[in-house]
């Protein structure tokens, strides 16, 4: 029996509640870590994703900006290209007959017509006779059956001078192939 005034020892046994407690709020911060990475990670992505799409933007932008100067007078340009035409005619007339001080004004007039649309851009498309027919560069008026053999699908005659503003033609030649 115990006396009065002894102690017993008391045996006290270990609580694992705290290690418990430490390792459990230790992998909730882990988890919670984890969740915070991949979701970083997702944001991440979309920004690269939408930073690459803004690029991509700015370059079409650009390159349209680019083509807009480029052909922005067109619409004057092929309204004055009849005009061009009426100059061609008067001059080729011009070169068969007189030799008077009109004509030479008349053509100081066609000269600096020309260089004015050459500065703007416009050119002459490359269409001569003999040279094969091609549907994506001219315009075929009529076919004529072919003086030779080697005519067939050539180009016979030319109509009218095609033009090209930059690198874009705005008109077809018309010419007459060998059928």
């Amino acid at each position: 029996m115990a006396t009065k005034g002894a102690k017993t020892p008391t045996v006290k046994k270990a609580t694992p509640k705290k290690e418990v407690k430490k390792t459990k709020t230790f992998s909730k911060d882990k988890a919670k870590l984890e969740e915070l990475s991949h979701s970083l990670d997702q944001e991440k992505e979309k920004f690269i994703r939408l930073f690459a799409e803004f690029e991509n933007f700015k370059k079409r932008t650009a390159k349209e900006r680019l083509e807009l100067f480029k052909t922005a007078n067109q619409e004057v340009i092929t309204s004055l290209i009849p005009v061009l035409d009426d100059f061609n005619r008067a001059n080729q007339q011009i070169e068969k007959g007189s030799d008077s001080i009109d004509s030479e004004g008349f053509k100081l007039i066609y000269n600096k017509f020309s260089e004015v649309l050459k500065g703007s851009g416009l050119s002459a498309t490359s269409a001569k006779i003999g040279d094969t027919f091609d549907a994506e560069h001219h315009e075929a008026i009529t076919q004529i059956p072919a003086p030779t053999e080697a005519d067939k699908g050539k180009i016979i005659d030319i109509i009218e001078t095609g033009y090209q503003l930059g690198d874009r033609i705005i008109r077809y030649p018309k010419v007459v192939v060998g059928q």
